[in-house]
């Protein structure tokens, strides 16, 4: 037995783990359980994606591709970025990646020196944190709760230091749902500018936007190509999670260090997955509409129940979270999490596991069956009814 006490890396041992994968551990085996904590969708990936996947592997198309994926993939992802007035050159600027969590990973890397400073806007993704910190860098967090939720620009100036390389945002958000006003990110971009610095942008929930609200890239606004780090994927709008594809869009000359990273890393996606993206951008369109329009009625439902219920929540305007305040019930975002489970049998996250500012919410996610999503919300009233002062 190897009793080394320096057998492991100190970095991996003093990063925790997901706090999110701690609660789904309990439910586990449990079939009495509804969870409205996995930020998966319900509906399975269009099938014209998926025959063409099966066509692919009938003609024994099982290679690697080129590290940078399929070149029609990345030509389909450039005609398909216009939409959000994105120019990039396919063959140097766009790069598919294994999910957009490879893509987290590697512009991170690519980026950050030890000491550097990257500001992180929380409540967010639970991978944000860990990755940033594994480059050695120092995270400044940035609380958005305290604007209802998305960052503003005079917050992000303030936290500015000769340090900072890079800002991280993701909108619209996981795990409020909430976007980033138009003319608040225009006002964000011209301090971007102002300090030459990095921002990633997480646009993985892009196209899951509702009533009269428009996804904009920060990457958009003039000047602001050179300083972007745009990252999508298909896991969400075409319900692709177990295919991992995504990709990475950003200047050529960060491209060339990141591609270095992914041809060490990764080599490239699964090539069956690059072959059914393809696809869904060609003619799966008319399926990820039916998907939104879906999200948008369970948004619906779930807002009005939750403020039924009495408890503080601001309405989703993307994405398929929903963030309530359940301070009101006495209980840490912790405690109501695992007593909702334990005696109710409805799976949340505590909003603690997305950083600063979550005490005090949890994320329930509506891409799950309507019918289940009633029963855990009756439960839900239940349980705040008990409990709140």
């Amino acid at each position: 037995m190897n009793t080394r006490s320096d057998k492991f890396s100190a970095k991996i041992t003093n990063t925790p783990p997901s706090g999110i994968r701690k609660f789904f551990e309990l439910i586990q085996g449990r079939d009495d359980i509804i969870s409205l904590g996995v930020g998966e969708p319900d509906f399975s990936t269009p099938w014209v994606m998926r025959e063409e996947a099966y066509y692919h592997l009938e003609q024994g198309h099982t290679s690697y591709t080129s590290n940078w994926g399929l070149p029609e993939l990345r030509e389909e992802i450039v005609k398909y970025l216009t939409k959000y007035n994105l120019n990039y050159n396919s063959k140097s600027e766009v790069l598919i990646t294994i999910g957009v969590s490879e893509a987290v990973d590697a512009a991170l890397r690519a980026i950050l020196n030890p000491n550097d400073e990257i500001i992180i806007c929380e409540p967010c993704y639970v991978s944000y944190q860990p990755l940033a910190a594994l480059c050695d860098t120092k995270l400044i967090h940035l609380d958005t709760s305290e604007n209802n939720f998305y960052p503003t620009a005079e917050q992000i100036e303030k936290a500015i230091t000769p340090a900072t390389k890079a800002l991280m945002l993701c909108s619209p958000s996981n795990p409020t749902g909430r976007i980033i006003p138009k003319d608040e990110l225009e006002k964000i971009a011209k301090v971007v500018k102002k300090h030459q610095i990095w921002v990633i942008s997480d646009e993985v929930y892009s196209e899951l936007v509702f009533d009269d609200n428009k996804h904009t890239s920060i990457a958009s606004f003039p000047g602001m190509k050179d300083y972007s780090i745009v990252l999508n994927g298909f896991s969400k709008s075409f319900a692709m999670t177990g295919w991992r594809i995504g990709f990475i869009c950003c200047p050529e000359d960060l491209m060339e260090q990141i591609y270095k990273l992914h041809q060490y890393s990764s080599i490239c996606a699964p090539i069956m997955s690059q072959y059914a993206a393809m696809e869904g951008l060609r003619n799966g369109w008319h399926e990820v509409e039916k998907m939104r329009i879906s999200y948008q009625q369970r948004r619906n439902l779930m807002y009005k129940a939750l403020t039924k219920m009495g408890l503080e929540v601001t309405e989703p305007e993307g994405a398929f979270y929903i963030f309530p305040n359940i301070s009101s019930t006495g209980l840490s975002s912790e405690e109501f999490a695992t007593k909702l489970i334990e005696k109710y049998q409805v799976a949340v996250v505590p909003g603690t596991v997305f950083g600063k500012g979550g005490e005090g919410f949890i994320r329930c996610c509506y891409a799950t069956d309507t019918n289940k999503i009633k029963i855990a919300l009756e439960r839900m009233a239940q349980m705040v009814t008990s409990y709140k002062k």
